[in-house]
């Protein structure tokens, strides 16, 4: 495959940050993917970032998400990803509408995006937070995919280094394993974080969640990623940290999950069995790379 200059733009939410690339107008080949999101990713001889999103035209939504991991390995969705790839398609004049649907290896998601005026775009006004309907929260092991007895796994225990940790596992889309726990912010999250990740209890591996419960609305929380290793922020994560700490009655439904890179306000509707994600959208930069 000969050298093609491709434009990109970097972007993040929450500090959560990705390469995004128009994958219509920048056709790859398959089997190249994987060696060119590790060498976009490097934060010391590429762009750098928590991997790269390719933006795709779709038959079943508005658009696709497809998202790749920096270690070059496929990923199934992201919430702060998403979000991203909406203020992508609205700023660069890909769609004018304000209520639009992504899909992510075959799940929809449906969002809502909040503009401000501004002169860098051709619609005279530009995306700074999205709303997400990020539907249902999966619960049964099987489906997460988590090694566990019972119809959920929730306060489970789980051994690490020697060390019982008791964890709520949820899937919304991708697997999460959530861990309650004091001081989240003296954590040695670099050196726990990849035995999580790779437990034997985690058929596809898992992301794991180190969260500080301060009151009925408030967390605070950091991520080790599968793929990445800590991030800024965690989309999904913040997902199914919310519903990890209503299962265990430790808050309300609406929960401001407050991460590294910033605060995410995530919602169950019980009654619908719907979780709703609100955060921002933030363009970095833009350039034009040789892959």
């Amino acid at each position: 495959m000969e050298k093609m200059n491709i434009r990109f733009t970097k972007m993040h939410g929450c500090g959560n940050d990705y390469v995004y690339i128009n994958g219509a107008e920048y056709k790859l080949d398959a089997d190249k993917k994987p060696d060119i999101v590790r060498a976009l990713s490097d934060r010391h001889f590429g762009i750098g970032g928590d991997g790269v999103i390719f933006i795709n035209p779709s038959d079943v939504a508005d658009f696709e998400m497809e998202m790749w991991n920096a270690d070059g390995t496929r990923a199934e969705m992201c919430g702060n990803g998403i979000r991203c790839v909406a203020k992508y398609v609205f700023d660069h004049s890909l769609t004018d509408s304000k209520n639009i649907s992504i899909v992510s290896a075959g799940m929809i998601k449906y969002l809502v995006l909040t503009t401000e005026k501004s002169d860098r775009t051709a619609h005279g006004e530009e995306v700074v937070k999205v709303r997400v309907n990020m539907g249902s929260p999966i619960l049964v092991p099987a489906e997460i995919p988590v090694v566990a007895e019972g119809d959920t796994a929730i306060n489970v225990p789980i051994e690490v280094q020697g060390n019982e940790y008791k964890m709520t596992c949820v899937s919304m889309g991708n697997p999460h394993a959530v861990i309650f726990m004091k001081d989240v912010a003296g954590l040695d999250i670099e050196k726990i974080g990849p035995d999580f990740e790779n437990h034997k209890l985690f058929p596809k591996r898992t992301n794991t969640e180190f969260v500080e419960v301060i009151d009925r609305n408030n967390v605070n929380m950091r991520v080790w990623e599968r793929g990445t290793g800590e991030t800024l922020a965690c989309g999904t994560g913040s997902c199914a940290t919310a519903v990890a700490c209503v299962l265990n009655g430790l808050t309300d439904d609406k929960v401001n999950v407050h991460l590294l890179g910033g605060t995410l306000e995530i919602e169950w509707d019980r009654k619908e069995n719907l979780i709703y994600m609100t955060g921002p959208a933030t363009t970095v930069f833009e350039g034009d790379v040789i892959v």
